[in-house]
């Protein structure tokens, strides 16, 4: 009987773990590119409105479908056809209210290049009844489709920069024409940190294929579970402190713009940093200096949460405190999965679902789908749509 309900035990501790890989592993086709985000910038002095709103073609063929010949490639023909449902579309999800609500109207249309493709940049125009107090932000955009959507928000409004993250559950924000406060920005941007590491898949399979070998030392050429906890704490602070050092650097020196590289080329080191942490489970080659490889890959992954906080363009003084709250956020979350991961894969380490599945299973699928990632974003190949 006891051993039956160790075997329930470990099977139920085991699904906690096997859920976290499995949303990492089963929804992959979905999980290759950045999350979806438009840029909005808007500059409102009295009552007169200005600005653009950057939208990638990718979320508007989802929406009202450019592609009109079914080639795959949308051209500026195609963009141009539509515009008109397209600003009508835009501005069905975008609201302004000062003194009442704003009219607002789209004054142009171009292209342009972000880190993650190319986005129609339509040109913003109106007038609000008020010319003093608040503006109000009612941002709606593609949130009925996709809760995952952002509306990164680059707002000057009477001379006073702000910035905000717009999202479900904060997509009604209003604007003072006084200074934010430093802890305004701190705390916006502290919750899209935890956010963003969340919905980075990729960046969540990197830190758990480096964690799953945590609970296993290598004797005799054999992972073999630890007797205690505290070395398999000792073994993930370092990996973890590793991790956040090296992507605190480069998030850093890419959101201030000192260092710049090109996104293709994070995204297929991102790539191959999963399958480098995940084929040396299978075949070790670090041994115990996984902290090495957590700092070194570490410094890939922070440009890759910097396109975020780079492509938005923010001032100065408002950058520094987006930044730390952005790089506490990314911690926090990290830190979520420790303390969920850690203690249940300890109970198991010594169980076949444990050393089978999870890890060597877990290793395997980990490393096949970073390799499909890899090669997608290296070549600019699009296998499964």
């Amino acid at each position: 009987m006891k051993s039956v309900t160790s075997i329930c035990r470990a099977l139920r501790h085991g699904l906690a773990l096997c859920s976290l890989l499995a949303g990492c592993l089963l929804a992959w086709p979905a999980l290759a590119h950045k999350a979806s985000d438009s840029y909005l910038t808007l500059r409102v002095q009295g009552s007169e409105i200005s600005g653009q709103w950057d939208i990638a073609l990718r979320d508007i063929e989802v929406a009202l479908g450019l592609d009109a010949d079914g080639d795959g490639e949308i051209r500026w023909g195609e963009l141009r056809a539509r515009h008109t449902a397209l600003a009508a579309w835009a501005l069905s999800g975008l609201t302004l209210e000062r003194g009442g609500r704003c009219t607002l109207q789209v004054a142009g249309h171009a292209v342009d290049e972000h880190t993650d493709g190319a986005y129609a940049v339509l040109q913003l125009a109106g007038r609000c009844p008020g010319d003093a107090g608040p503006l109000t932000v009612d941002y709606r955009l593609l949130f009925d489709v996709d809760t995952l959507h952002r509306g990164l928000l680059k707002l000057a409004l009477d001379g006073v920069d702000h910035a905000s993250v717009l999202a479900p559950e904060q997509a009604r924000p209003a604007f003072t024409p006084a200074p934010p406060g430093p802890a305004a920005a701190f705390v916006s941007f502290l919750r899209q940190g935890a956010w963003h590491i969340w919905i980075g898949f990729d960046h969540i399979l990197f830190l758990v294929a480096l964690l799953l070998p945590a609970v296993f030392e290598r004797r005799a050429r054999r992972w073999v579970g630890v007797p205690r906890f505290g070395l398999a704490t000792r073994d993930v602070v370092a990996v973890v402190t590793a991790f956040t050092l090296a992507h605190s650097i480069t998030l850093s020196l890419a959101a201030l713009e000192w260092v710049s590289l090109p996104s293709r080329w994070v995204e297929s080191a991102i790539a191959a940093s999963v399958v480098a942490a995940a084929a040396n489970n299978l075949r070790p080659l670090i041994g115990g200096r996984r902290w090495m490889v957590a700092f070194g890959f570490g410094l890939i992954h922070g440009f890759g949460f910097a396109s975020v906080l780079a492509d938005l363009s923010l001032p100065t003084a408002s950058l520094a405190w987006s930044l730390a709250g952005f790089n506490v956020g990314v911690e926090l979350g990290q830190l979520a999965i420790v303390a969920v991961f850690l203690p249940v894969a300890f109970v198991l380490r010594h169980t076949g679902l444990y050393r089978h599945v999870i890890f060597t299973g877990g290793s395997w699928a980990a490393l096949v789908l970073a390799a499909v990632w890899f090669v997608e974003r290296a070549f600019d190949l699009s296998w499964f749509g």
